[in-house]
Order: C-alpha cells, then structure tokens, then sequence
C-alpha cells in the first residue's frame, strides 16, 4: 500500500521536466507529506491531455457514482489499486486501466517497516538521489476517473514487492508501481488490446536505485507533518532481541 507521498519539487522545474503546464496554478504547493486518509489532491498527467497537469483527489470513486462521493469512499478503500486485479469483470477500474491512466507525480513516498522485537512500524521514506544531494522526481502508474469538468480523482497502482521494496515494506511486502522514464508515455499511449497495459505492468517498473531511510513516527499521528523535518533521516529504534 502507499498512501503516503512528497512532492517537493518547484512548479516550473515539473512543468518543464514533463513538457506540461499546470492546469490551475495556484493550487499547486509542493509539499512534504501528503496522506491518502483525508483525500488530498495530487497532481497527475492525465491520458487524455499528456500536456497537462491536474489536481486530482486521491481515492477514485467511478464515474457512474460521482453523485455520491463520499458514501463510496466509506465503503471502499481506493486510494492504490492491486494491479494484479485492475482487470477483472468486478473490479471498479476496469474502465479506467483501459482508457483513463495516468502519470502521478512524486518524489517521494512513506511504506511503514518493522524493526525485528517492535510491533510498532517506523515510517520509511523512499526516493531517488540524485548526485547534487537532492531527489529525483518520478512518476507512479496511477489511474484516474472525471467526475465534473477537469475534477477528477486518482488511485496508484501496486503490486508484489521487488527485493529491495520487500526489506522496506517487510510486513505485507508492496510497492507501488513506479514507471521507469522508458514507459511514462507508453503509459499514456492508446493501445487495441490490454496486452500492452500488462506488460507496462509486469516490465515497467523504474531501474533507478532507490533508497529508504526512516523517518519521524510523528506521520503516524494527528500532528502536522506537512514540514521539512518529515522526510530528514532519524535514528532506527533498537531492537529488542
């Protein structure tokens, strides 16, 4: 699962990083801590304009129950999507994998991880340096739903853990999928048959190195954490045995 995000990066380097304007830029802040849990907007470039970027409400609700928002997010956790169930007759992005998918933006995320003799979990932040010191912005494989004129919603795609990902997110061993540069715009692409979508999703995932460190458990509680101070290394806990 990820439901947790960072987006620290100036409007004007995404904007021509991905060759795309934002749509409403005065809704865009870059931030440090986004959670899932009080449907925050994220920012997404959209199949149907991949010169745009969008706000979009992270939980998708399908387009044929836009009328009652939020009864569906109560009943239905939709902020990731499994991407090994997206396809099935039942499954409410059906729809969307097929003709509504979506790059969101990121450059980092949070995966809780268990230290051995803690039953507590210790957020992990996970991103990609660069060699300046800084963090790479990068893209997950996100689906999206329009539920009135340009206000969508958003979910990101996940699936089995990698082995590195495994050590980080040790207990229920997920990732989200993050695209490798090579794939953002096949992503995007209008495709006849669903072979292709599967293996973006099978191959797709980023070869950059990732690394994690832990971070504040304050993000596990009712603080602000929407600051600097989440995403900056802390010492791990000791372990018990």
């Amino acid at each position: 699962m990820c439901n947790s995000t960072s987006l620290t990066q100036k409007q004007e380097k995404l904007e021509r990083h991905y060759g795309a304007q934002m749509s409403v830029p005065l809704l865009y802040e870059p931030y440090y801590h986004r959670a899932a849990y009080s449907y925050p907007n994220l920012f997404i470039i959209p199949q149907e304009d991949p010169k745009g970027i969008y706000p979009a409400s992270w939980g998708f609700v399908p387009e044929s129950v836009k009328s009652n928002i939020m009864f569906y997010r109560k009943k239905h956790n939709s902020w990731n999507a499994r991407s090994e169930g997206v396809f099935d007759i039942d499954s409410s992005f059906r729809k969307s994998i097929r003709n509504k998918r979506c790059l969101v933006l990121a450059d980092g995320f949070f995966e809780p991880h268990y230290y051995p003799g803690n039953t507590k979990a210790v957020p992990h932040y996970c991103y990609i340096p660069e060699s300046n010191g800084k963090r790479k912005t990068f893209v997950f494989a996100g689906l999206y739903s329009e539920l009135d004129d340009e206000l969508f919603s958003c979910t990101i795609l996940t699936k089995e853990a990698n082995p590195f990902f495994a050590e980080v997110h040790n207990k229920k061993k997920r990732m989200p999928l993050v695209l490798d540069d090579t794939f953002q715009n096949e992503w995007l692409n209008n495709f006849d048959s669903d072979k292709p979508i599967k293996e973006i999703i099978e191959h797709g995932f980023s070869k950059e190195d990732f690394h994690s460190h832990p971070v504040s458990t304050d993000l596990y509680k009712n603080v602000e954490t929407n600051l600097p101070y989440i995403i900056e290394p802390v010492e791990p806990p000791l372990t018990l045995f």
